[in-house]
């Protein structure tokens, strides 16, 4: 076969060089064959032969040859190691020349052959896009879109699959296919040729290569795609198919827009179809299917817009539906249930409506189902839910009198960072305005304690943050002196100290408001802590900055005011310049600091 090979090879320089076409006919058919029987082998003969340059006369568009030939390198360009030879010889311009013609063999060969050598190839997509190819395809497929004839068919799937592999992972090609305007024509070739399996298919491909675009989103969502893929969706019976299907909605629906658009076209409802038929299902396939669907069905949910009509004041039967995956036995349908619940859980309105409707009480039995050796995504998503749940203030006396802070304790234990991080702020907004809860829970020392320990966690800032903020809230909301020494006792001062120098206005607040109750109601106790914490020169140095904001001004003095009663920290108050930097802040433009500066000045003149 080699020997034969080399032979063709030699007739065919010959007589491309006399100019015989039948003898060119029979040697490229030679070729051709050839690369049938083994592509790979056949394909480095041709390279080293040299016979890539004489390919260039013979692309002419009058040469006749010219199908056969680009036919040849859409064979050879298989190869990873031919493409770059085929840039190098210059294939490219002739080849791009030969999308202008009206022969559909030659265009069909040509669109294989361009995209056959941008597979995978910098050199050849730069060739191609140097040559101006991808313009020129995307216009055929615009020009050749309402044309339903087989062979039209087979060549607009090479085309699409031309520029697939033209632009495959390369942001800079997409956004320039972008912008050429080929998304609202593959939407248009998707619904008018939704029969053919192969074209359907490129599109998808196509779809999902550009999708992941934050540019495209805006053209997707001015087509109507999702009435398309839903459509698309529904008459699908293959795994493989939906799984298509679902790896272009998932980068979609991450856009509020076609989130919208896709809850119109009836998307949820195949989606719950999936649920209903793989719910029982042991294959990995189906659960597979499982997960993608109900993932989906929360992302839908993230929308505001989306959200809120499948809500339907409560009454969606969609949301009906999903409430009651929550006591499922399935650890997927448990996670996405409790996530849908709190993504519905995003205004005061559905709170409110979800805690009467009794919904606290379902998330409670699916927690209580996970403490022990739980599920770690399951633990979370619930504890979301209940967090969202509590921000209004009527539901916050509701859901204690459900046990919802008994329940949360439960996963005290846990070592799991993105636990403890819901459980805190779960327990924060509950006994926010709440100051019977906050005494009782401020008064738990087992709970203080594992705030104090995770308000050393520095690996995990969210966790610190929140430790920190849930045991000033503790103060703040109980106002209650045994509340703050099993803080004290537990070594907790120190850490609201430290918060008083966070990054974050509202925290540096909290703190100082949290210190200001602690030495108006305990000094006696705190003042060793507050000391060994150095509170007095943080309160001068926030005194000191002029981009502290003016109420972290404003509470800084009313705790130095507060702390005069400390023999220690009356000693290091008079020790640092506090009368200075107070009387400047006598002129302060906020009214309120300025007033306040006033009256600390006197307070220390008295008291110096």
């Amino acid at each position: 076969m080699a020997d034969s090979l080399c032979e063709t090879l030699q007739k065919l320089k010959l007589t491309a060089a006399e100019g015989g076409v039948d003898n060119l006919e029979r040697d490229l058919d030679g070729l051709l064959k050839a690369l049938a029987h083994s592509n790979a082998e056949a394909s480095e003969k041709i390279q080293e032969s040299g016979i890539l340059k004489v390919f260039l006369d013979l692309l002419a568009p009058q040469s006749s040859c010219a199908p056969k030939v680009a036919n040849i390198i859409a064979e050879i360009a298989k190869n990873e190691f031919m493409r770059s030879p085929c840039v190098d010889a210059g294939l490219i311009p002739p080849l791009v020349q030969l999308l202008h013609c009206k022969d559909q063999e030659i265009l069909l060969q040509t669109g294989r052959a361009l995209g056959n050598i941008c597979y995978d190839s910098h050199e050849g997509r730069s060739a191609v896009d140097q040559a101006g190819g991808a313009q020129i395809v995307a216009d055929l497929i615009r020009s050749l879109c309402q044309n339903t004839e087989p062979a039209n068919q087979r060549l607009l799937t090479v085309f699409c699959g031309m520029l697939m592999n033209y632009s495959h992972d390369d942001d800079i090609l997409q956004a320039q296919l972008i912008g050429m305007g080929v998304i609202p024509t593959l939407v248009k070739l998707l619904g008018i040729h939704s029969q053919n399996a192969a074209l359907t298919e490129m599109c998808l491909v196509a779809f999902g290569n550009l999708a992941e675009l934050e540019s495209s989103k805006e053209q997707f969502a001015s087509t109507n795609i999702a009435e398309e893929l839903a459509s698309l969706f529904r008459k699908q019976a293959e795994h493989e198919k939906k799984e298509m299907i679902f790896e272009v909605l998932a980068p979609l629906a991450e856009n509020d827009t076609i989130k919208l658009q896709l809850v119109d076209a009836g998307l949820v409802e195949c989606l719950l179809d999936v649920v209903r038929q793989t719910v029982d299902s042991n294959k990995d396939e189906d659960i597979a299917e499982l997960k993608t669907a109900s993932d989906l069905m929360v992302l839908l949910l993230l929308g505001d817009e989306s959200m809120q009509k499948l809500f339907d004041g409560g009454k969606g039967s969609v949301f009906q539906q999903v409430l009651s995956w929550v006591p499922s036995h399935n650890h997927q349908l448990q996670l996405a249930g409790a996530l849908a619940i709190a993504n519905f859980a995003r205004n005061d309105g559905n709170c409110i409506h979800m805690v009467d409707a009794g919904i606290v009480q379902l998330l409670l039995d699916l927690l209580d189902r996970h403490v022990e050796d739980g599920n770690v995504t399951v633990q979370h998503a619930a504890l979301s839910a209940l967090r969202n749940l509590a921000i209004p203030v009527v539901n916050k006396s509701k859901m204690l009198s459900a046990g919802v802070s008994d329940e949360v304790l439960k996963f005290l234990k846990s070592e799991m960072p993105p636990v403890q991080f819901k459980l805190l702020g779960t327990l924060r907004m509950l006994i926010d305005t709440q100051a019977d809860a906050a005494d009782q829970l401020g008064k738990n020392a087992k709970l203080v304690g594992r705030l104090v320990e995770w308000c050393e966690a520095k690996d995990h800032a969210g966790v610190m943050g929140e430790s920190n903020r849930l045991l000033s809230a503790l103060i703040r909301h109980s106002k209650s002196k045994d509340v703050i020494r099993t803080i004290i006792h537990a070594g907790g001062v120190k850490h609201l100290v430290t918060m008083a120098t966070s990054e974050h206005v509202i925290m540096q607040n909290e703190a100082l408001v949290a210190l200001g109750l602690i030495a108006a109601l305990d000094l006696g106790s705190a003042e060793k802590e507050l000391e060994g914490a150095s509170l007095v020169p943080i309160l001068h140095r926030l005194l000191s900055d002029d981009l502290s904001a003016p109420e972290i001004k404003y509470n800084s003095m009313i705790l130095i005011c507060a702390v005069m009663g400390s023999e220690p920290l009356h000693k290091e108050v008079q020790g640092l310049t506090f009368l200075d930097v107070i009387s400047k802040l006598r002129s302060h433009e906020n009214k309120t600091v300025a007033h306040q500066a006033s009256l600390t000045e006197q307070r220390l003149t008295v008291q110096s």
